[in-house]
């Protein structure tokens, strides 16, 4: 597995593949990987001749000094983690190589950022929109993956294919959990123990309302009867 650590670098080897007709495939990732990583990873060598993953803290898309100071970084256990799953290159630039200068583009994705995680990190999804952006174009890849955990941002991104074109296949796969349901997440690092104990708690409390509806809908009504009188 070959490390780059250059915009140009990645740019020079993508060219080359290109040229020798080789198929790519891209899994975007913040670092501090786990089996979903992981499992993006072996889905993209199976499907592609190589594998570009970038591990990069993204700053753009962080509405919170605090969070992304302390989104957890471990460079050195992410490659010992990416060459047995598949990884030909992985790209971990600064952020110098990713913005040589200030963004002046805005990314607005309208009623699709207004919910949920948007509408409680306004900007989030500009900065989610303009990286990967950036990574399409330095690494053109044929297949992007990404994981479902994070389903608006994949909304997003097949809006952002769709608007600018972009000539590759988006491979969404399913959330990969913790034996307990809790969603794995590079994030799940910074929970303090009690935390990451009642953490489940919110993924029981979705399957449990998920299987309540599910019942209700195999559930026959009671039929309503009409009474007259003679």
């Amino acid at each position: 597995m070959e490390i780059l650590q250059s915009a140009a670098a990645l740019q020079a080897q993508t060219e080359i593949w290109r040229q020798n007709k080789l198929r790519i495939g891209l899994v975007p990732t913040m670092g501090a990987l786990h089996e979903g990583h992981l499992q993006l990873v072996r889905a993209a060598a199976q499907d592609n001749d190589v594998v570009v993953v970038s591990v990069f803290v993204n700053p753009t898309q962080f509405n919170n000094a605090e969070d992304f100071r302390l989104y957890p970084r471990v460079p050195d256990a992410d490659a010992a983690l990416l060459g047995p799953a598949g990884c030909t290159a992985l790209f971990m630039p600064s952020v110098e190589q990713m913005y040589p200068q200030p963004t002046v583009l805005r990314f607005d994705f309208g009623p699709l950022e207004q919910v949920m995680e948007g509408e409680h990190r306004p900007g989030h999804f500009h900065g989610v929109a303009t990286v990967v952006s950036k990574l399409f174009h330095l690494s053109r890849p044929h297949r992007a993956y990404f994981g479902q955990k994070d389903l608006q941002q994949v909304a997003v991104i097949r809006q952002l294919i769709a608007d600018l074109s972009f000539d590759l296949e988006l491979v969404a796969y399913p959330t990969i959990r913790e034996a307990d349901g809790l969603a794995m997440s590079s994030r799940n690092r910074r929970l303090s123990p009690e935390a990451r104990a009642a953490a489940p708690r919110l993924y029981e409390a979705l399957a449990l309302g998920a299987s309540l509806v599910e019942e209700q809908q195999h559930t026959p009504k009671p039929c309503s009867r009409l009474w007259s009188s003679s």
